[in-house]
């Protein structure tokens, strides 16, 4: 039963974030919330960063993350399965019919009127992921994150050091500050 869940759930998600992995965080945040087995927010957080520093899309990798997380490796496969099939029988049809509609009004307004919503479901994403980053440990976290940021921007601008040094660094430090947590 968990595996249809799993694939359900990740279907709606895969189905409705249209604009990429960023717009599933709102519909992940709520998973959370209904299925706090699964994942949470503190993971989630964790999901994106690692996400972001492994290769493949985010909405696929946190998909896989979440259905491990639930039900192993069957329950990680089913997610992604979840998460990609409304995709692919999106495309089929897009390919099918393509040709027909790419100079339809009604369908270039309907593409047009998805950006704000797109921009939306990402706007949220990122303040929900800044509020759970930065708050969820006191101030002591929000100064430590508020100085990197600072160094890392003052670095990038006047010494020119390759952004990827700033990312192991990041990645090093976060390791650290976990362990000795």
């Amino acid at each position: 039963m968990i595996f249809l869940q799993l694939y359900w759930e990740f279907f709606k998600i895969g189905l409705f974030s249209i604009g990429g992995g960023l717009a599933t965080l709102p519909f992940l945040y709520t998973l959370a919330q209904t299925h706090p087995q699964w994942l949470t927010a503190k993971s989630i957080a964790d999901m994106i960063a690692i996400s972001e520093s492994t290769p493949g899309p985010i909405g696929i990798n946190m998909a896989t993350f979440a259905g491990y997380q639930a039900a192993g490796i069957v329950g990680g496969v089913v997610a992604t399965l979840g998460e990609i099939t409304p995709s692919v029988i999106i495309i089929i049809f897009i390919a099918r019919f393509l040709g027909q509609f790419d100079k339809n009004r009604y369908v270039k307004d309907a593409f047009y009127a998805l950006r704000p919503a797109v921009v939306g479901l990402i706007t949220f994403a990122g303040l929900r992921l800044f509020s759970v980053t930065l708050f969820p440990e006191g101030m002591v976290r929000i100064q430590e994150t508020i100085l990197y940021a600072i160094l890392v921007f003052f670095v990038l601008r006047f010494k020119k050091v390759h952004p990827l040094i700033w990312i192991v660094l990041g990645a090093i430090a976060g390791i650290v500050i976990a362990f000795l947590s």
